[in-house]
């Protein structure tokens, strides 16, 4: 039995808490498989799960509720389903595509006062991040042996889902946490990016509710 288990899921908590209180339709931009998406739908009127690989939409077509909409599209390459979302999410997909073509289309998409929170992968950076690399593994053990335990008792424990092989994967994230704030900063004034502790950061940014008078 292995310890791995599914560090994406793990932050699901972490995203929702940045979700606005009231929500009318938000984005899931790189949905996967929809699981994100069904926990969105518990909290908005409606859920757009935006996916480029059919074979992630299918999936999420099948296991989310009605009041999610599935859309196979390229958020660099079509036009996104809505405008004026109260929050936009992602989840591993970031790194996947050039942020400063990226964030400006979903930045544009939000409302006046909106969210945009998302979490990626970072490339490896030990000159800066050895500490948190260090801790990460002995981490990543110790909760994979809890974690074990829980799905050995009928929990889910961060089970990996039975999906993932089939998931887009980049070999090698191109940017650092810090080439990704700085990146984030240029196009999207005010982000902000953290270094989460599995290999993950996490981005957000509030759109300003008023335009700034010289913008």
């Amino acid at each position: 039995m292995t310890l791995d288990w599914d560090h994406n899921a793990y932050y699901h908590r972490l995203l929702l808490r940045q979700m606005p209180r009231r929500c009318r339709r938000v984005l899931d931009a790189g949905c996967g498989t929809g699981t994100f998406a069904a926990r969105l739908a518990l909290r908005s009127e409606r859920v757009d799960a935006l996916d480029r690989s059919p074979e992630m939409i299918g999936e999420a077509t099948r296991r989310t509720p009605g009041n999610v909409n599935c859309v196979l599209a390229d958020v660099l390459a079509d036009p996104l389903p809505g405008k004026d979302y109260d929050a936009i999410f992602s989840i591993s997909a970031l790194h996947h595509m050039p942020l400063r073509d990226s964030l400006p289309v979903l930045g544009a998409a939000l409302r006046p006062g909106g969210v945009l929170a998302a979490i990626a992968l970072p490339r490896l950076d030990l000159r800066h991040e050895l500490p948190v690399e260090l801790v990460a593994m002995a981490g990543h053990r110790v909760l994979g042996a809890m974690f074990l335990a829980t799905r050995s008792l009928g929990g889910n424990g961060f089970a990996m889902d039975p999906a993932h092989s089939a998931m887009p994967v980049v070999m090698g994230p191109p940017l650092t946490t810090r080439e990704v704030a700085a990146q984030a900063a240029a196009v999207l004034p005010g982000a902000r990016v953290r270094r989460l502790l599995f290999w993950r950061y996490l981005l957000t940014w509030h759109k300003p509710a008023h335009p700034h008078p010289d913008g």
